[in-house]
């Protein structure tokens, strides 16, 4: 295959950003995408230029490194990560525009690669149980129904990769912060927590500067985990719950 790929090029934070075309020939349609991205990045180096930056670690879908906008779709026209995204899905001669996620809560640092950390802070504004359980307890020892439990366990699924918050056009966290609540309130050891953890990571989504959520569906469109769209409607419950309950 032989693909033209248009990248944003940006310095730095501080520094205008624009689109390069960068022409990648005999490539196989079996390589991911961020393999078309090194072996564009070897060519850039033997040429002596600076290569593309940008995110990557595990390259198998889990850890949630990876991310770019790939022809204005986040992660690509494929409901998957960038790193699990092949060539396959382009046709010969395509050309193909790659940008960084786009969000005033995910600063570009530079090229590709954006500055993520909004998303730890709203884990750490609530996401934790203070619940002393000592030593690991046997797995069927606090019995969960099966409806909490699944649902429960698609929540966690989530891997904080941002996807959900480039595709929203409010670049809202609101389906990352709903799938972390969502996971701890089913759960018997997220009841202590329960309702100041609402507020905390809420508050923090909104102070880290998220747009609101309009229910546009988007996120749950690109997230390559199949969060479920009901969780955002779970975690207003939560959260006018806690509020009446006077917590802040």
């Amino acid at each position: 295959m032989n693909l033209t790929v248009r990248i944003w090029r940006q310095a730095g934070p501080a520094t205008e950003g624009r689109l390069v075309s960068y022409p990648v020939e005999d490539v196989s349609p079996d390589m991911s995408f961020l393999e078309l991205l090194d072996v564009l990045n070897q060519e850039l180096i033997e040429n002596g230029e600076e290569p593309v930056a940008f995110d990557h670690d595990c390259r198998e879908g889990i850890c949630g490194s990876c991310g770019v906008v790939i022809n204005g779709r986040a992660h690509g026209p494929e409901r998957t990560t960038s790193c699990q995204l092949h060539l396959r899905s382009f046709r010969d001669g395509e050309v193909i525009d790659v940008e960084p996620w786009r969000a005033k809560g995910f600063p570009v640092i530079k090229d590709l690669v954006v500055d993520r950390s909004a998303l730890d802070r709203i884990v750490q504004a609530g996401g934790y149980v203070s619940a002393p359980t000592g030593s690991a307890p046997d797995a069927h020892a606090t019995p969960v129904p099966k409806p909490d439990a699944d649902l429960a366990f698609d929540n966690a699924t989530c891997i904080g990769c941002g996807a959900c918050v480039a595709a929203c056009p409010n670049g809202s966290a609101t389906l990352f912060t709903a799938a972390k609540v969502t996971h701890l309130s089913l759960l018997p050891q997220g009841q202590p927590e329960r309702a100041q953890r609402v507020l905390d990571m809420v508050d923090t989504m909104d102070a880290e500067g998220f747009g609101g959520c309009t229910n546009t569906g988007e996120c749950v469109a690109a997230c390559p985990k199949g969060i479920p769209f009901a969780s955002i409607a779970g975690l207003n419950r939560e959260f006018r719950k806690a509020s009446r309950s006077g917590r802040r």
